[in-house]
Parts: structure tokens; C-alpha cells; sequence
């Protein structure tokens, strides 16, 4: 599993949670998935879209969301925006780690895919009481980037077309939700496996940190709660 840099404690981050409510955040957040598939079929304006791509990569303002998971566990999206390329870092984070996993980055390294299809769907229902995203489509639809599963079932295709109409889509589109499922251009969709003697979901991808597995490195109590957070 890819350790990340300790985390940007001398950046410019800013709390991203009031963007989701913004007109055209989730086009320009999916951008690089939704190619083909104009603003309009996320429900949104193309100039707002356009406004708020440039606002989540402002090199003076990093958004950063969380999506808080089961057993202290958390999802950070963290816009990492510099000068002249801006990059999106998916972390799993843990108060007890003094680094945190990288689950997918559109950096030059490329990392990617961090999840599969039925552990996204596990991690789409928040914790009671928890704060950051809780709402499971806007969950759902955050973490489509990490995503890279080639198979995955119809039930999938149903949650983000309800997402999608969930987050402001005027109509039902199955066409964008098959898109946004076929994965990341810089990783697409990769077979996955699930190792009964680790307990771990394994991914053949080239670029992905899930070809070994998650949390292998950890103590037997973290590895064993992050088992049931993912399940």
C-alpha cells in the first residue's frame, strides 16, 4: 500500500463542504470521468461548471472534503493545486497513523484504482453522528475517481444513476452512469479478486496501490477493524 506524504501541513487547505451544494460542482469534479457528457446532464449550468473547476483548482485555496467511515476511519479528497498542474489525492486516514494510505492520486505517478465496487458500496452509509459528507449519494459520487472495477453488477449503474439525479440531474441517465463506471482514464476499470486467507480485495492493475493487501502493514487490531470498515 502507498504511504502518502504527510499531509500538507504548510498548504493553503480549505474546507470544500460548502462547494457540494454549489451549482456545477459535481461536473467539475467528474470531469475527467464525464468526458462526452456535457454539464447539462449532471443538471448543471456549463459556465458553472466551468466557475467552479476553476475554483477547485485555485492555487491560493485547496478544498478538502472528508467522508468519515466506521471505526474512526476517513476518506480525505484533498485538490492539491500548484502553479502550473493541480492533482486530486484520495487518502485513508486513521488518528492512530502517523501517515496516511494512498488510495488514488491523478498525480504523475498515477495511483489507481483504490476500491472496488463492493467496497465503495459498503463505505456509502455514514456513521451515526459523523461529520464531513454524509449523505451516500454525494459519498457515492466523490469517490467515483478511486473506483476502477470491470465488473461490476447493475446495482451499481441504479446507485449513480440515482445519485446523479439525487445531486441535481434533471432526468435519469443511464448513458453518464456507465460512463462514470468505466473508471479513470488514468487507470480504467481493472479485475479484482478477493483473497480469502488475507481478507483483503486485491486489484491486477498496474497502477493501483491494491495489488497487495490493504493495511497489510498494519497491527492485527487496525488491520481487523479495517477489514470491517470495508465490508
Amino acid at each position: 500500500m502507498v504511504m502518502a506524504r504527510i499531509r500538507y501541513s504548510s498548504s493553503p487547505v480549505v474546507d470544500g463542504h460548502p462547494l457540494l451544494d454549489e451549482p456545477g460542482f459535481w461536473p467539475a469534479h467528474l470531469a475527467d470521468l464525464s468526458e462526452g457528457h456535457p454539464p447539462e446532464a449532471f443538471g448543471s449550468d456549463a459556465g458553472d461548471a466551468a466557475a467552479m473547476l476553476d475554483q477547485l483548482h485555485d492555487p491560493s485555496a485547496w478544498p478538502t472534503f472528508t467522508v468519515p467511515l466506521a471505526g474512526g476511519f476517513t476518506i480525505v479528497v484533498h485538490y492539491n493545486n500548484g502553479e502550473e498542474f493541480t492533482t486530486t489525492d484520495y487518502l485513508l486516514t486513521h488518528p492512530d497513523w502517523s501517515q496516511d494510505l494512498v488510495l488514488a492520486s491523478d498525480d504523475q505517478d498515477r495511483i489507481g484504482p483504490g476500491l472496488c465496487w463492493p467496497e465503495l458500496a459498503a463505505l456509502l452509509e455514514a456513521p451515526r453522528g459523523a461529520a464531513g459528507v454524509t449523505d451516500p449519494h454525494a459519498r457515492l459520487l466523490l469517490l467515483l475517481p478511486v473506483l476502477g472495477d470491470g465488473a461490476v453488477p447493475e446495482e451499481a449503474v441504479t446507485a449513480v444513476v440515482q445519485a446523479l439525479v439525487a445531486q441535481g440531474a434533471l432526468e435519469p441517465s443511464e448513458s453518464l452512469a456507465r460512463h462514470l463506471l468505466q473508471g479513470h482514464p488514468m487507470w480504467g476499470a481493472e479485475r479484482w479478486w478477493f483473497d480469502e486467507e488475507e481478507r483483503s480485495w486485491i486489484c491486477e492493475g498496474e497502477h493501483s496501490p491494491r495489488k497487495v493487501p490493504l493495511g497489510d502493514h498494519l497491527p492485527p487490531n487496525q488491520r481487523a477493524a479495517l477489514e470491517a470498515c470495508l465490508t
